[in-house]
């Protein structure tokens, strides 16, 4: 991924209710919450919420699928663990004392 990709990333999560949202979709797992179970666990008004969603579904934070009428939100696992190996690759100078399993390990040719 590109510097700018995460870059996409961190900016997303740089606002108050889109880290709710997304922490709460952490929680929630795989599976992910409805909009609606969403809007109500988080009492957000259903337009600032899809307003919201969809700036995290473009960032690549969370990815959105349809079953029938509803939307559902589920984190997306893959790219958010990215993100925490690129922002700590290079954490402690690798000292394992202070990151510990935190440490991206980086393989050289």
């Amino acid at each position: 991924m590109e510097i700018n990709n995460y870059s996409a990333m961190l900016a997303s999560l740089g606002q108050e209710t889109r880290l709710e949202i997304f922490r709460t979709l952490i929680r929630a797992g795989s599976n992910g919450l409805s909009a609606g179970e969403l809007s109500s666990t988080l009492n957000i008004a259903p337009p600032t919420q899809s307003f919201h969603l969809k700036a995290m579904v473009h960032a690549g934070l969370i990815a959105q699928r349809r079953e029938g009428r509803q939307l559902f939100y589920a984190p997306d696992y893959g790219a958010t663990r990215q993100m925490i190996d690129f922002l700590l690759t290079d954490c402690c100078d690798g000292d394992k004392r202070l990151c510990g399993p935190y440490i991206v390990e980086t393989k050289t040719a």
